[in-house]
């Protein structure tokens, strides 16, 4: 599992900051979260193929999350795309973007699909073969969801000499790999746990931006691998992020911890601060596995 940040900084674009937006690459998935000014140019810059992303999601209509989706769409056009195009978001999404390609005369050469969200309960919004995606209800001054995104299990894996002592028939190697027991000619089965290996253990990435300190998130995102939460301010300025509705480092390390997280990504940082390193060492006192997000930084998990 591979995040990408593209942008991940709090309100306008500056020379040396970009808005929230970022990549997910899961079971050789692309997805592409959150959608703020200048997003084209950061994947160009971060070498993503454009070709690879079939769905965008929206977490909220602020400009700083979605200023940049009419543009990446516009782009994705001009470079000749024919592959549909998927985007979840809040309802009044579609509106907004089929109004600017309307006045525009700026019609997609591909298949445009919304998905417009408006449930305030977790719900699946996204489903294959390999990947599953939940949203996360978060609280902010207009209606916002996190996402969650989780890997399927895969199949297990062929004890290659238990099957062979076995003298088990080529044919049942896929029923072992979906977890079945087999049964030999004489009637004794063989139960999978002696003709397989446990797979790779699936991943979970969960995204939450923007949001005050919420703990009616702790069943959705409970044992996650990764989470992404906004972390606006530093404790000083704790009774702006409460009547902004936004978070700072240390109730981004409390929701981590209470959680259960593996792993805590940082980001969504107000640009009133002349640097980022204080956020890491403010949630680093209440939890210990804590990344900075930056424009342009990619971890592998």
């Amino acid at each position: 599992m591979k995040l990408t940040i593209l942008g991940c900084y709090a309100a306008t674009p500056r020379t040396i900051t970009n808005p929230t937006s970022q990549v997910l690459e899961i079971k050789n998935r692309l997805f592409l979260i959150d959608c703020g000014e200048g997003t084209q140019v950061q994947l160009r810059k971060n070498k993503i193929k454009f070709s690879k992303i079939n769905h965008i999601f929206i977490s909220h209509l602020h400009g700083d999350h979605f200023f940049g989706l009419i543009g990446t769409i516009s782009t994705f056009a001009l470079l000749g795309r024919t592959t549909d195009l998927h985007i979840y978001g809040p309802k009044g999404v579609k509106e907004i973007i089929n109004l600017q390609l309307r006045l525009s005369n700026s019609w997609t050469t591909y298949e445009l699909f919304f998905h417009e969200l408006e449930s305030k309960e977790s719900e699946v919004i996204f489903e294959d073969n390999r990947v599953i995606v939940k949203t996360i209800p978060l609280k902010h001054r207009v209606y916002t969801n996190g996402f969650l995104f989780q890997e399927k299990p895969g199949e297990r894996k062929l004890n290659v000499d238990a099957v062979q002592q076995y003298d088990i028939h080529t044919a049942y190697y896929q029923k072992i790999k979906n977890g079945g027991d087999v049964t030999l000619d004489d009637g004794t089965v063989i139960e999978n746990e002696k003709l397989s290996f446990d797979p790779i253990p699936a991943m979970s990435y969960a995204f939450c931006s923007d949001t005050v300190y919420h703990e009616d998130i702790l069943p959705i995102i409970k044992d996650v691998d990764v989470l992404y939460h906004e972390s606006t301010f530093l404790e000083s300025e704790a009774p702006l992020a409460f009547k902004t509705l936004h978070s700072t480092a240390k109730e981004a390390a409390r929701i981590a911890l209470k959680a259960n997280a593996k792993q805590l990504v940082l980001g969504h940082y107000s640009t009133r601060y002349d640097g980022i390193e204080r956020f890491k060492e403010e949630a680093e006192e209440i939890f210990p596995n804590v990344l900075l997000g930056d424009d342009g930084r990619s971890f592998e998990f």
